[in-house]
């Protein structure tokens, strides 16, 4: 029998203290550092970059935190409980990775989907209306998504006074 990777993160976790958080609690603040990981045991998150909506998720097992671990930088995004919710908790994420190889590679995993997600997503926008105005830039972003930057160097957007895109 297969198990999906969010249930066997929830089972590899279930010795994690558990927090609970009501309906517009934060549970991660954008620009803030806590080296820490989440894992979503029950309820709903949204969230929110630069004050936009991102996503809201509800699937136990979804993790947070972790790219802001890996890159050794600052949360890139807030997350917002919607609902009553259940996380669990490590303050130390990078001594969870350490000492649990499977967790962190069931996370590398999830990571390398949703990068596949998106660039075939951005492929597929750029198939179809790359010559548009204001969507010819999807070509540049691609090749940018596909290439491994510099140590340290963040992508650029729209509030940079000078994209690269």
């Amino acid at each position: 029998m297969v198990v999906a990777p969010d249930t066997l993160v929830l089972s590899l976790t279930s010795d994690l203290p558990e927090v609970d958080y009501g309906p517009g609690e934060v549970v991660i603040s954008e620009g803030s550092r806590t080296n820490s990981i989440w894992i979503l045991v029950s309820g709903s998150v949204e969230v929110r970059r630069g004050g936009q909506h991102i996503s809201t998720l509800d699937r136990s097992g979804t993790t947070f935190g972790e790219i802001s671990l890996l890159l050794d930088q600052p949360h890139g995004a807030t997350v917002v409980a919607l609902t009553p919710t259940r996380m669990r908790y490590a303050v130390d994420g990078a001594l969870l990775f350490d000492q649990h190889a499977e967790i962190a590679r069931l996370v590398a995993t999830g990571l390398a989907r949703r990068l596949d997600a998106l660039s075939v997503y951005l492929a597929d926008l750029q198939r179809q209306y790359g010559v548009a105005p204001g969507l010819s830039m999807v070509a540049d972003v691609l090749r940018y998504v596909s290439e491994q930057p510099p140590e340290g160097e963040r992508p650029v957007s729209s509030r940079d006074p000078d994209p690269e895109y």
